[in-house]
């Protein structure tokens, strides 16, 4: 055992401490391929403080430059930081106005963290003020100062703020590089909940007229059953309305900060709409029936919010302000009166609404019986069925490990054999299926449900009555690198498409990566996930190394498969951009349009074919 001494005891000052842990501050450090990569934490930080500018009333418009090298220019004409304290606001962690809730009431900044992280993590980082007819400006790269310009000298631009950066590589992939609709989405965000504002990004322009009730009108992915209802009033915005789908669809902020996982203003108003609909029909429904199909975008604006970590993705507070009025009580006062008084103004759309809910009212019942043939499915699949090899530790519990907790899909019993001997039993599970399950596009949830190995497979995860009790934090579909892996693949991406966007959206959905080459030599093997890999293992091991192909998952041994799922696992995050195109990329890929799909596909290869002949013949 190692000896624990005072030697072992180190303190970080604040750019060790970013560079050495930059996950605790923006989360994960993908290469941008994501929206919810570590690049756009970084960029969103540099906007924010622009934004809360304009939010306390100081500037219109806010400039996004990005050049293809990445570098990063920010711009507002705000009052800009005081020239005195520009180094301490860039590099003095904790330090900031945002302290002082009479400077920035409402602002989604509060740590005095932002922009240090973004100076830490970049390798050059400027940052630039103007105030009054002077400006100072401070260079530096990764979190040291560089260049100082101790005085402010004369410069008549316009009062405001800017920034500029580009990421460090040493600590990003090599390959980061921001992606071009991630940016523009974020803008549009961002001009949405500020309907006064500008933004430029790269010279294209982005403003809102009608708020909220712009993002709902882009985002919905389904026909609107009725007008979206746009309720706005002081601190807070909802715009909303009934689809003919099941699920529930919400877009929610706190100050102007996308709330991508929800937090206590969605459950207030989850709970508030369900109040003011019963009241107002003088009917006890069920909630699920009033908010089945519903869509709606939340904005709340409140003092000293508190996120539950510094990305700021799920709200934890419960007052709009310390020691003021209950978040709960706040939307359920506006809604119970604003959403009240518009549905006895507009009788047709309070009739919609109630064809709605008696139509998933009709719809609920007539599952029940289908739903207990499903349970008693899943009863006696605990007993007789052995395609779920279950684990120990599950995320419905208050166990430690409960995040680890992970399940496997996986086609056939060889390959579920192989990785059933080699998983970790406390957190890893394997569900087995029975070949290629049913395409589940377009179907009512009643046929699925009387769909034997669907019925399992939801009993097995817990989410036939949703995600809340979702029994694995870890989803993982493994399938063989081959065209019926990828089309099992695409089956299950559309059942939970269809069924349970919400795994998706909330992170819990994976595609394991499986190795198609394994190169050896008699001292060393490697496994790899492309050509690339492969080339660089031969030239490592050279040329006499044995080299096998993997077709299948059946053909991995179980010692090989403990390296694949252990702490080397590779796992490819299920993403998805939310709106119209996910409705039409289902239907080309899996609707009855048969004769489109093979015209496309007979197109691109013969592109495909014509570039390698080109390549071979260069």
């Amino acid at each position: 055992m190692a000896e624990y001494t005072e030697a072992d005891i180190k303190s970080l000052d604040w750019r060790e401490h970013i560079r050495m842990r930059p996950g605790m501050y923006i989360g994960k450090l993908g290469d941008g391929s994501s929206p919810d990569d570590g690049l756009y934490i970084l960029l969103k930080e540099a906007v924010d403080n622009s934004i809360d500018e304009h939010i306390m009333g100081h500037g219109k418009e806010v400039r996004i430059d990005i050049d293809e090298q990445g570098r990063v220019e920010v711009r507002d004409f705000g009052r800009g930081i005081p020239l005195g304290k520009l180094f301490d606001c860039a590099a003095q962690i904790n330090t900031g106005a945002k302290y002082d809730s009479e400077a920035f009431k409402k602002s989604v900044g509060l740590n005095g963290v932002g922009i240090k992280a973004v100076n830490a993590l970049s390798d050059f980082f400027e940052i630039q003020a103007w105030r009054d007819g002077e400006t100072k400006a401070l260079e530096f790269s990764k979190g040291q100062l560089t260049v100082d310009m101790k005085n402010p000298r004369r410069d008549d631009g316009p009062n405001g703020t800017r920034l500029a950066f580009e990421v460090d590589r040493s600590v990003f992939p090599a390959k980061t590089k921001f992606r071009e609709n991630f940016v523009e989405k974020m803008c549009r965000y961002y001009s949405y909940l500020n309907p006064a504002l500008t933004i430029l990004f790269n010279g294209k322009k982005f403003r809102s007229k009608d708020g909220l009730l712009d993002l709902l009108r882009e985002e919905m992915e389904h026909e609107a059953l009725y007008p979206p209802i746009h309720l706005v009033g002081k601190d807070i915005e909802i715009a909303f309305t009934h689809t003919p789908e099941s699920g529930e669809e919400y877009y929610t902020f706190v100050n102007g900060q996308n709330t991508s996982q929800g937090g206590t203003h969605l459950a207030a108003f989850r709970e508030a709409l369900v109040q003011v609909i019963r009241g107002f029909y003088k009917k006890q429904y069920d909630p699920a029936d009033i908010r089945a199909g519903i869509e709606a975008a939340v904005c709340v604006r409140i003092i000293e919010p508190v996120f539950e970590s510094q990305t700021k993705t799920k709200l934890g507070s419960t007052t709009i302000a310390p020691e003021g009025e209950s978040l709960r009580t706040f939307i359920g006062n506006f809604l119970k009166t604003n959403l009240d008084n518009y549905l006895h103004k507009n009788p047709p759309v309070a009739e919609a609404i109630h064809k709605r809910i008696q139509a998933a009212e009709r719809e609920r019942k007539d599952l029940k019986g289908v739903q207990k043939l499903a349970r008693d499915r899943a009863r006696q699949a605990k007993v007789h069925n052995k395609k779920l090899r279950d684990c120990r530790v599950h995320l419905d519990t208050k166990h430690k490990r409960r995040e680890e907790s992970t399940l496997f899909i996986t086609e056939g019993d060889s390959a579920s054999g192989s990785i059933t001997k080699s998983r970790h039993v406390e957190t890893q599970a394997v569900f087995s299926l029975r070949g290629k399950p049913l395409n589940t596009y377009s179907l009512p949830r009643k046929i699925v449900y009387e769909n034997e190995e669907f019925a399992l497979l939801q009993a097995a995860l817990n989410i036939e009555d949703g995600i809340d009790s979702l029994r694995y934090n870890k989803v993982v579909v493994a399938t063989d690198a081959d065209v019926d892996g990828m089309h099992i693949r695409l089956l299950l991406l559309t059942f939970f498409l269809q069924f349970f966007p919400e795994m998706i959206r909330d992170g819990h959905l994976y595609i394991l990566q499986t190795p198609l080459f394994r190169v050896r030599n008699k001292k060393e093997t490697i496994y790899c996930y492309d050509e690339d890999e492969r080339r660089k293992a031969i030239a490592k091991l050279g040329k006499n190394a044995e080299i096998t192909r993997f077709k299948g998952l059946g053909e991995i041994s179980p010692d090989e498969f403990s390296f694949m799922i252990g702490p080397n696992m590779r796992l490819d995050p299920v993403e998805y951009e939310e709106g119209k195109g996910v409705k039409e990329l289902l239907a080309f890929y899996m609707g009855k349009n048969t004769p489109h799909r093979q015209d496309y596909i007979i197109e691109n290869l013969r592109e495909d074919v014509d570039r390698q002949i080109d390549a071979a013949v260069a």
